[in-house]
């Protein structure tokens, strides 16, 4: 919101500059974003006359110019084309620096020295309503009456300041002028002199027309319509002193109908809209659009209306788009002799979906998206008549008003006592009276409980805490002393959900994975393929398609990440993502979704070139041996078996990952028909629930000392049947080793000859040791030959010599 200090000085008694006022309102809890200082560029610009024009001696299409700039006359060497002798210019004198941030020195050209610039429209940033007709392409010729050596901004009204307030949701009634007068009056206990119509209860002393009937089809959007039949139109250019301040409100001033309705906008706070009488057809109808209807808006393009589209219509068509746009049919053209003004209360939410919608933003659409006062419908209408008299832009003879419903008067108690407690800053009923009648507030003491009327426009009270913030904004908050915050302080400290977290993030990192964020939210088909369809939340308002649904995996956004990297060429991917899964039990939801806190990884390609080490595959080895790092450092034991999800990995190379006989997560490598999809080759995938891994994690770190007695290897290879798994077989020889055997590993398998075609052949490491004494041969082979006997009963191995 703009406020003009010319246009507030009207309405309120301000003896503080634009600055003042600023850190007044500021500290009141109006913000103001920045004060713009009209007449900057225009301090050393004063209104010259030409007395002569000369050919320069040396150059043809320059002119040397005398000018009478007042209280002397200077030469100024010009190349305009458009000069008379006797035109009044706007002149630059030595030293001005133009609103074009062009700077004038002194200078001499071709021999004649130049004391100053004749100004054009552009360089002094002007559109084309001020000047001569003659101004075009050249230099900005003013009327003969302007005043010689008078300065320019003055000329132009410009000698004001504007505010550019920061208004936040809860203060719409800051959008308009009176309301910001009120709100300086009470900061300030200055007194307002408001218009008449401010009073919002005063009444239109018109009849009731008789050819005009408003029907409103749905009272949830619409509560009140006002409308003011006006004759004898006379279409014209609005006043000097009308246009300077609506141009200060940042409003581009039409004729004088408009910029009646946008004066009265910005003064009362209620948008207006004027109709051509003529034009419409029947009675005006507030009703949503029909299927497939149209309208072409005042900036001439057809706008296709979805049925929620609130309108403005006749009996036959569409006039416009209510608190929006008006329509092109019935707008305000210089033939207009009657029109039809609406002041009305809309729905916000109807408003803002329509705005939005169409991308249509103004000044009307901000007012009523914020909230109107319905009380203020009438009164607005009132001031229109005053001012169409007075301009003579027409005459008002009769108007219509068809209400539905009117938010009733509040009440609210306000308790000094209570006020005291909550501000932290003891308060005498004294303070309290002079805060509320500074606000003009009406309201009943009895003792310290005051029982106020809230003002219609003051939609932003409903509780006492609302009237306890009226009550230190008044007083100032710089009245309210500082405490600091009592109570016992407890050493901060990490919750293991964070430690862990914390302790994952760094292990990841160390292992050459990169951490990246994506989206919660990704695309329906992939969630489901991924995650759980049954599960997923739909978004009622998404981004876009590829973003409409919560995620239940974080695999489709990491695997999103590496197909956009391997298609810039950027062949080693190696990423992590900790993150929350959101779960929804039913649907439509009611009540929050269960969040799974889990940690997902992708590697596409291999390491690159190196003069020390070979290039490193990413494949199912090398993010098993992350994840295995992961398990080994918070003390957990990982169990992998054989993959479910034969259509999501490949079935050779992936393995569901299981922690206490509970499958937590899956590691494998993409199936082939889905790596086309993505656009990648060879790309590896796990995914872990944390939480049943910080449940199982070990709290507390076990050292052990290094052993002082040797270790005895032992190589171990049987021949088993292919559908027998490698991990079955380890877990059989670490059951059978007992506490001597420290460590099995595999180190081969193979098929093929001699090996028959259904068998194959695995060879396992065994590490023998004891802490307290040095093994025999004998106690070694004892072993091995039990474990080899335990296998072979087991699973019908053979041992391979």
């Amino acid at each position: 919101m703009k406020v003009s200090m010319e246009w507030l000085r009207e309405l309120v008694d301000v003896d503080q500059s634009a600055e003042q006022l600023a850190e007044t309102l500021t500290r009141g809890g109006i913000e103001v974003e920045g004060v713009e200082n009209l007449n900057k560029g225009f301090e050393k610009v004063v209104i010259g006359e030409l007395v002569s024009l000369t050919k320069h001696p040396d150059a043809d299409r320059l002119l040397v110019c005398d000018v009478n700039v007042g209280q002397e006359s200077v030469t100024i060497v010009t190349g305009a084309q458009n000069l008379l002798v006797g035109d009044r210019i706007p002149v630059a004198m030595v030293g001005a620096t133009l609103p074009n941030e062009l700077s004038i020195r002194k200078s001499k050209l071709r021999g004649v020295v130049s004391l100053g610039m004749l100004c054009s429209r552009e360089e002094l940033l002007l559109d084309e309503t001020v000047g001569l007709e003659r101004s075009k392409d050249g230099i900005l010729i003013l009327s003969p009456e302007a005043p010689v050596g008078e300065n320019f901004g003055s000329y132009l009204g410009r000698e004001d300041s504007v505010l550019d307030l920061e208004l936040y949701p809860n203060r719409p009634d800051c959008l308009a002028m009176i309301n910001v007068a009120r709100e300086v009056a009470s900061l300030t206990r200055k007194k307002p002199h408001l218009p008449k119509w401010a009073d919002h209860h005063q009444e239109l002393s018109l009849p009731t027309a008789t050819d005009l009937r408003i029907v409103i089809e749905d009272e949830e959007l619409c509560w009140r319509y006002a409308g003011l039949v006006v004759e004898d139109v006379h279409i014209e250019p609005s006043p000097e002193w009308m246009q300077r301040r609506l141009k200060a409100a940042g409003v581009r001033p039409i004729n004088n109908i408009v910029d009646i309705t946008n004066y009265c906008m910005m003064e009362m706070g209620q948008p207006l809209h004027a109709f051509d009488r003529d034009k419409i057809q029947g009675d005006v109808h507030v009703r949503c659009a029909y299927p497939g209807e149209k309208i072409v808006t005042l900036d001439g393009v057809e706008r296709n209306l979805q049925v929620d589209t609130l309108l403005i219509a006749d009996d036959h068509v569409p006039l416009g788009l209510a608190g929006v746009m008006g329509g092109l049919d019935s707008e305000v053209t210089k033939d207009t002799k009657r029109l039809m003004i609406e002041s009305a209360h809309f729905s916000q939410v109807s408003i803002r979906r329509t705005s939005r919608r169409l991308g249509l933003r103004s000044e009307a659409s901000n007012r009523f998206e914020k909230g109107l006062n319905a009380h203020g419908s009438v009164a607005t209408l009132g001031r229109v008549c005053d001012l169409l008299l007075e301009l003579g832009a027409g005459r008002p003879v009769a108007f219509v008003d068809e209400v539905k419903k009117l938010p009733s008067a509040r009440q609210v108690s306000l308790s000094a006592e209570h006020a005291s407690t909550v501000l932290g800053v003891i308060l005498k009923t004294d303070e309290i009276r002079q805060v509320l009648e500074d606000l003009n507030f009406e309201y009943k003491q009895q003792k310290g409980l005051f029982q106020v009327e809230i003002p219609a426009y003051r939609s932003d009270i409903e509780i006492e805490e609302d009237l306890m913030e009226e009550v230190a904004r008044l007083i100032g908050y710089d009245k309210i002393p500082t405490t600091l915050p009592q109570g016992d302080l407890t050493q901060g400290s990490r919750t293991p959900e964070q430690e862990f977290r914390r302790r994952l993030r760094r292990t990841l990192v160390q292992s050459g994975m990169d951490e990246v964020l994506t989206y919660t939210f990704t695309r329906a088909e992939s969630d489901a393929q991924w995650g759980s369809a049954q599960h997923s939340i739909p978004l009622l308002n998404p981004l876009r398609d590829e973003l409409s649904v919560m995620r239940t995996s974080l695999v489709p956004g990491l695997l999103d990440v590496a197909a956009r990297n391997v298609a810039r060429r950027n062949m080693e991917v190696s990423i992590f993502e900790i993150g929350n899964t959101y779960w929804g039990e039913e649907q439509p939801l009611r009540e929050l979704p269960r969040e799974e806190l889990r940690v997902a990884g992708v590697a596409v390609g291999k390491s690159g070139r190196h003069w020390l080490n070979q290039p490193v595959n990413k494949d199912f080895y090398y993010l098993k041996g992350i994840v295995e790092e992961m398990a080994l450092g918070f003390g957990l034991k990982l169990e992998y078996r054989v993959a479910e999800s034969k259509n999501l990995l490949h079935p050779g190379r992936s393995a569901d990952i299981y922690l206490k006989n509970q499958c937590i997560g899956f590691l494998g490598e993409l199936h082939p028909s889905l790596e086309k999809e993505w656009g990648l080759e060879r790309v590896v995938v796990f995914e872990l629930e944390l939480t049943p891994m910080i449940e199982q994690m070990r709290q507390t770190v076990r050292a052990y000392s290094i052993p002082r007695f040797p270790a005895i290897q032992r190589d171990l290879a049987v021949v088993v049947s292919m559908e027998i798994s490698a991990e079955a077989v380890m877990a059989k020889i670490r059951k059978l080793g007992g506490e001597l055997l420290q460590q099995v590993k595999i180190f081969d398998v193979y098929t093929g000859k001699p090996i028959p075609d259904d068998h194959k052949s695995l060879a396992f490491s065994l590490r023998y040791q004891s802490l307290e004494r040095t093994l025999t041969d004998e106690e070694v082979n004892l072993l091995n030959s039990r474990i080899l006997d335990g296998i072979q009963q087991e699973f019908g191995a053979e041992w391979r010599k």
